[in-house]
């Protein structure tokens, strides 16, 4: 429906109801003072989250080390600057032609997929789409002046195209009042009562954070875990300081012999593979006869800070195995690991192989790095000042505060997952709507102190786990290469996260037979993708190329959900079946109803 492109008559505003603001600013005045009151006592030397020197990322000096390359060539300035001010003169010449009735094409347009400018007013109304357009302009300019520094240190160069990003992002009009049409239509239309309701979403943002912001993504009361979301049926059966054991409740008459087991990432919850019945890939397994086990990780405080990279090993995939051959009788166990969850996978069948020890007969990778070589935008906030400096935080606390995690991540999608909710909450002045993936994405985890550090700085950092015997766990040196597990290795083609190209290197790590499959979409869309979706294709190839852009070029792209392959290839390896089993049957006994209460552990600032 298409909206009417005149700026608002100042005459049709209607003026906001002096009650409403009366009352507005009066809680506004109590509940600004309480916030600044327990912010200032929060930043006070004795409280261990105080706010970093100025510049803890260090971004100055990698802008300063861009600046002095651009200098050293001068003639590339001028050059990009003297495109920008000629593109901008045309744009002035088109938005004046278009006054006087004329049709032109744009001089610029935004990505298809950019949601900031679907409002029809910015092409329509000639002021809006100059706003628009000179923006797009201006965002071009400064990303190709970060591009043309020569010589750039390549971690500088990342740091330095990643924020830039960062500020080209931030200063799009949409994100302001008096540059967003829609925001101005509706400020007429409501008497600015929006911009009211925004105060208050705001306030109630920086009372949830503790003063600092925390903006709310999701209508956080329309969920509950075991209630409405995470609710396939299943009981704890085992447990230890690190995780709870989910064993799910059967649904097929015989299940495959081989039970699954899966790790998820312990940087988020499990549930993601559970959020909702119609896309639980939890659910989905169960239905297609598999005995399913998930491992639910705690959700440490300063108690745990001590434990290990190892530990985890330890306490959760062995501890698993040898749980389930409990539970279930059998030695043989399919194994997924997600994200973080697979390089632990990775590491425990490094070090099974050491010992001879065989129980995983298959081994599926979600979205997982093993070679840190080229990592993503995570790299940028991995440096040794950096690491130093979530070091010293970590180790007042004893662990880092998840939402610290999570702000790292939203940066990566900032317009989705941070200016588009500043414009919706703050000055379109909406609740937000019910969403059970942004639910899961605010429900951060935190990481013990001595496992975090040893993570970024051994894998990240130093990209050690593919270098034979670098790492050693366990007393046991960890060489992938001695890895002979049948194994399926998917990545999503939009991660953000762990980049599909990244992910594709293990091919050439694993000694054993590969099944490399890439899914559309990104590190979580592209997982949780159900059959019944309809959405998102795939790629399967059979052979395995040194380079992933020639597997890429060879590779047959499939309709809809790589569920479905992932299960012929799975049930390829061992087509047993038993009759199925309820959790409680062996030599476990149930400790308490699935999701078990570990998952419920809320991590608060």
């Amino acid at each position: 429906m298409a909206h009417d492109d005149t700026p608002p008559d100042p005459a049709a505003f209607r003026m906001p109801d002096p009650a409403v603001v009366s009352r507005t600013m009066a809680d506004v005045a109590e509940r600004g003072q309480r916030i600044v009151a327990d912010f200032l006592r929060r930043q006070s030397g004795d409280t261990p989250g105080r706010p970093e020197g100025p510049d803890p990322a260090h971004i100055g000096a990698a802008f300063m080390e861009m600046t002095a390359r651009l200098m050293a060539n001068p003639a590339r300035l001028m050059q990009a600057q003297l495109g920008f001010w000629q593109d901008y003169l045309t744009l002035w010449q088109n938005t004046a032609r278009r006054m006087w009735g004329e049709e032109v094409p744009p001089v610029i347009a935004e990505d298809s997929k950019d949601r900031r400018f679907k409002d029809e007013a910015w092409r329509e109304n000639e002021v809006f789409d100059f706003i628009r357009q000179s923006y797009l302009l201006s965002a071009r300019y400064f990303t190709n002046v970060a591009h043309a520094a020569d010589d750039l240190d390549p971690k500088t160069a990342q740091k330095v195209d990643f924020y830039t990003r960062q500020f080209v992002d931030a200063m799009s009009p949409s994100n302001f009042l008096m540059t967003n049409p829609e925001v101005l239509r509706k400020t007429a239309e409501s008497g600015g009562e929006n911009l009211l309701r925004g105060l208050q979403n705001l306030l109630s943002d920086l009372e949830r954070g503790k003063g600092k912001l925390r903006i709310r993504m999701t209508d956080e009361s329309k969920f509950r875990i075991g209630e409405n979301i995470a609710v396939t049926p299943g009981k704890v059966v085992y447990q230890n300081d690190l995780m709870q054991l989910v064993q799910y409740t059967p649904t097929t008459e015989k299940v495959l012999k081989r039970p699954l087991l899966i790790i998820p990432p312990w940087i988020n919850k499990f549930y993601i593979l559970d959020l909702r019945p119609k896309n639980s890939f939890v659910r989905w397994a169960v239905a297609q006869g598999h005995t399913v086990f998930v491992v639910s990780w705690v959700n440490p405080d300063e108690r745990l800070a001590q434990k290990s990279f190892e530990d985890y090993m330890l306490e959760g995939p062995y501890a698993a195995l040898d749980a389930i051959e409990k539970a279930t009788g059998e030695k043989g166990v399919n194994v997924i690991g997600y994200c973080l969850g697979g390089t632990l996978l990775a590491s425990t069948l490094a070090h099974m192989a050491v010992k001879r020890d065989t129980r995983i007969r298959s081994a599926t990778f979600f979205t997982t790095m093993v070679d840190f070589k080229e990592a993503g935008e995570l790299s940028v906030f991995i440096d040794e000042e950096q690491l130093k400096s979530l070091e010293e935080r970590m180790q007042k606390r004893g662990y880092l505060e998840g939402r610290e995690m999570a702000t790292t991540f939203n940066m990566l999608r900032a317009n989705d997952l941070i200016w588009s909710f500043v414009v919706q909450n703050y000055l379109l002045g909406q609740e937000p709507f019910p969403f059970d993936l942004l639910y899961w994405n605010d429900d951060s985890t935190r990481m013990p102190a001595a496992m975090h550090s040893f993570y970024l700085r051994r894998m990240y950092q130093q990209n050690d786990l593919v270098k034979p015997g670098a790492i050693t766990l366990a007393g046991v040196p960890l060489d992938l290469g001695k890895i002979r597990t049948p194994a399926y290795i998917l990545a999503t083609r939009e991660d953000h996260i762990a980049p599909w190209t990244s992910a594709y290197r293990a091919t050439q790590i694993y000694q054993g037979p590969v099944r490399f499959v890439l899914a559309a979409s990104g590190h979580i869309a592209g997982v949780v993708n159900p059959p019944d979706s309809g959405k998102y294709s795939h790629w399967t190839g059979e052979e395995m190329p040194p380079r992933p852009e020639d597997w890429f070029g060879n590779a047959t792209e499939m309709a809809g959900s790589w569920w479905p392959d992932w299960q012929r290839w799975i049930t390829a390896q061992d087509k047993a079946q038993v009759p199925a089993r309820q959790p409680g049957d062996g030599a476990l006994p149930v400790l308490e109803d699935g999701p078990g209460s570990y998952v419920k552990v809320m991590a608060t600032d």
